[in-house]
């Protein structure tokens, strides 16, 4: 079944880094397809906020002449979001601790982007 297979990869994810906190995957009209977030977040909400930040970075490197997104950063003071294509079908959001090391949860984050593209 595909969502277990989401799942299976947000699982992985979450425990490659004690730097990564939760993570979802969302389809690109808002809707969510799989999360591991903390009971305090709502589902809904990630969902619709990370496809309209897909949305936004999208539009904002077109025009910008920054060539094709592929992944945003958000930087607050409790840590990091970080928003990324996950192909023509999904984003993936990803929430870290705010000593998270960044360049470890990119690659982590690049690699489970690439296997959701690839499931989906």
């Amino acid at each position: 079944m595909r969502t277990d297979a989401i799942a299976a990869i947000l699982a992985d994810l979450n425990g490659s880094s004690g730097d990564i906190e939760a993570s979802a995957v969302v389809s690109r009209d808002g809707l969510m397809m799989a999360s591991l977030l903390p009971n305090n977040i709502e589902e809904d909400r990630v969902a619709a906020m990370s496809a309209a930040l897909l949305a936004l970075g999208e539009r904002t490197a077109k025009e910008l002449d920054r060539g094709t997104l592929d992944q945003m950063l958000i930087h607050g003071g409790n840590g990091y979001v970080v928003v990324r294509d996950a192909g023509p079908e999904a984003v993936l959001t990803v929430l870290t601790k705010k000593e998270a090391k960044l360049g470890l949860v990119f690659l982590d984050v690049s690699r489970a982007a690439k296997e959701l593209e690839r499931l989906l």
